[in-house]
């Protein structure tokens, strides 16, 4: 018999065979103990903080507040407050108080805070009122109308008009040639905006400048510039500057004449005249 052949045979007959992994019982055991722990020692810390919630969860005795207080009263605050206030200490709704007292007509934001131990402190910003819309209406700095029926309107604010959802608009026209204005030594006493998309401004002096529909910005620019310097000294004759001029203007005076300034041409847009 061949001896190579044999032992080559012998080589494979004698390969150990590949062990099947045996079930670890033992490691199975203590991850499932350390499991337990781990979720043993969450539900312990849960329920002491919900059993110090509970403690800590006392009536609510105070409610604190500070504010400027000229158009909203303490009275509102608490009224607005109170439905909330019987949840307690540490589960009343601070966003859904901050949500009832910011629903007031006067308040523009406000902020809720906890005290120790059973006081809710309120902090109310009210509105600024920064002009009226139509007869009875407020608007904010933003041009935001938050009272549509003011029982008390403020005679010095500029009046501003316009159709139903030109709020922001006719305010932002406003805020943007206020400045700008006073330096000139005028003031707007009331702005509107007509269904055809025309503009008019009422200076204090009584006289109102037309501005049409087109490039409304460009001509109170003008009107600025060179317009209030022309009628700075008789401001009470005037009755109207009209601005709706490619390269000028034109002055209706209380007499009933009108003087043509800068030698203007026809109006710019003819539908506005």
């Amino acid at each position: 018999m061949n001896l190579n052949r044999l032992i080559r045979r012998n080589r494979f007959k004698n390969r150990p065979k590949a062990e099947s992994p045996a079930w670890q019982w033992p490691k199975f055991i203590a991850d499932w103990r350390r499991y337990a722990r781990r979720a043993a020692l969450a539900a312990i810390t849960m329920t002491a903080l919900a059993g110090l919630t509970w403690a800590l969860d006392r009536p609510v005795r105070v409610i604190s507040m500070d504010g400027s207080f000229q158009r909203v009263s303490p009275g509102q605050i608490e009224n607005a407050v109170a439905p909330y206030a019987h949840a307690g200490f540490m589960s009343a709704d601070l966003d859904g108080i901050q949500r009832a007292v910011e629903a007031l007509a006067w308040v523009d934001h406000a902020r809720v805070q906890r005290r120790w131990p059973n006081s809710l402190h309120v902090t109310v910003v009210e509105q600024t009122a920064a002009a009226r819309w139509g007869e009875s209406g407020l608007l904010n700095t933003r041009g935001e109308l938050f009272v549509r029926a003011a029982a008390h309107v403020p005679a010095e604010l500029p009046r501003l008009s316009g159709p139903e959802g030109t709020e922001a608009q006719v305010a932002q026209r406003y805020l943007s040639a206020q400045g700008r204005i006073l330096e000139a030594g005028m003031r707007i006493a009331a702005l509107r905006l007509d269904e055809r998309g025309a503009w008019e401004m009422d200076l204090d002096s009584g006289a109102t400048v037309r501005l049409g529909r087109r490039d409304v910005d460009e001509r109170i620019d003008r009107f600025i510039r060179i317009a209030s310097q022309v009628i700075a000294h008789r401001m009470s004759e005037i009755t109207y500057v009209d601005m709706r001029y490619s390269n000028g203007f034109a002055i209706g005076w209380r007499s009933g004449s009108q003087t043509p300034a800068s030698a203007p041409a026809k109006h710019s847009d003819d539908t506005d005249a």
